[in-house]
């Protein structure tokens, strides 16, 4: 059973930057982060392979950037120029042996 503690959300304005972190309880190989916004679906905000090999959409795009430090098995979310409309709910994923596993959400809100 994976583990997943998310840390880091909160209140940023417009503009402003936020990092988000993400422990896991072992090492795993693909690791992403996703949000929901009231009302909406999750969506992806981005992946990270152990490799480093990194996918954003086009939302989230030149603005947020992922990383990861593997000797302490933590995942990074560096938001940058944040905007209204990112705010939402903030879930690391991580996918193993098939399974997708999630952590408890950590909250963001961005103010105009």
């Amino acid at each position: 059973q994976v583990q997943l503690v998310e840390s880091g959300g909160g209140l940023a304005q417009a503009g402003g930057s936020l990092r988000l972190s993400c422990v896991a309880s072992e090492k795993i190989n693909v690791m992403g982060w996703y949000r929901q916004a009231p009302g909406k679906q999750r969506e992806l905000v981005g992946i990270i392979a152990l490799g480093g090999y990194t996918n954003y959409p086009d939302s989230v795009k030149g603005r947020f950037t992922i990383s990861r430090d593997n000797a302490k098995n933590t995942v990074y979310l560096q938001m940058n120029s944040l905007k209204p409309e990112d705010t939402a709910v903030y879930y690391c994923n991580a996918m193993s042996s098939g399974r997708a596993y999630w952590g408890q959400g950590t909250p963001v809100t961005v103010s105009s």
